[in-house]
């Protein structure tokens, strides 16, 4: 009897030690829900718009337009004799090339086949600044500078806007381009006028061999010596004349008035040019 309590007391001991060093049994966290993948719809590339200039730059070309007169003002101011001269050239953006391209597209009805024609920067140098003296130099002509940036324009012509020198109607002063010049004596007798010297040339395509209008040219270069005084609108109050030069690129009045003479001067001019043969 006292043999069996204690064989059972062995055997109670060993399943308790058993017990003691049996880990726990772990429990799995449970597996994270899984969200359905909700695939974004591709959205569609939006079509490039097309610029103004695109569209303008489409079809063929009837009549490419270059401006190159635009980029300087000329302030000039004369006394009673030749030494008392001055001139200087100011820079300016007041969009006179801009001008150019608007009056022909206005004479001619808005015509689409014609396009403004881009130019790299100093391409006109040698026109405006010619060396050539006796003989001139081809380089230094339109129809070369003209050909050399629009091979691939293909315009059938090119109206070229440039500006020009002319002489003061009684005397030796020369006015150069587009500007404003002041005379008279001392400060008191002065006087204040705008001028605009713009020419136009035209330009075969094809031959790239300048297009004459000789009753056009006389007739334009004529009536703007003779208005240089009688007509009104290059009158100036001394109050507009810019002293000194380099306040002209900020005169708000000097620049509406300026404009407002180039805008009259092309359209008298212009028609002569754009008119079919």
């Amino acid at each position: 009897m006292i043999r069996f309590a204690a064989s059972a007391i062995v055997l109670l001991s060993s399943l308790a030690l058993a017990a003691a060093q049996t880990p726990p049994a772990t429990t799995a966290p449970p597996a994270p829900s899984s969200k359905p993948t909700v695939k974004k719809a591709a959205t569609k590339p939006k079509a490039a718009a097309v610029k103004p200039a695109e569209q303008m730059s489409s079809g063929p070309c009837r009549l490419g337009v270059i401006s190159v007169i635009g980029e300087h003002y000329s302030v000039q101011k004369f006394g009673v004799t030749i030494f008392e001269a001055e001139a200087k050239e100011v820079p300016i953006d007041w969009g006179l090339d801009d001008l150019v391209f608007a009056r022909v597209r206005a004479a001619t009805n808005n015509d689409p086949s014609i396009r403004r024609i881009a130019y790299p920067k100093g391409a006109f140098d040698p026109f405006y600044h010619a060396k050539a003296i006796f003989i001139p130099d081809p380089k230094e002509t339109l129809p070369v500078i003209v050909k050399g940036f629009t091979m691939n324009a293909n315009c059938d012509r090119y109206l070229v806007a440039t500006t020009f020198k002319t002489k003061l109607p009684n005397s030796n002063m020369t006015l150069n381009g587009i500007g404003t010049y002041n005379q008279g004596l001392g400060s008191l007798i002065r006087h204040s006028h705008l001028f605009a010297n713009v020419a136009i040339t035209l330009i075969d395509g094809r031959s790239y061999e300048q297009i004459k209008r000789p009753l056009t040219d006389i007739g334009a270069n004529l009536a703007t010596s003779m208005r240089l005084f009688e007509d009104p609108i290059t009158k100036l109050d001394n109050s507009l004349f810019p002293d000194p030069p380099e306040t002209a690129s900020t005169n708000a009045g000097l620049r509406e008035r300026t404009r407002a003479l180039v805008v009259e001067r092309l359209d008298r001019s212009l028609p002569g040019y754009l008119k079919k043969e």
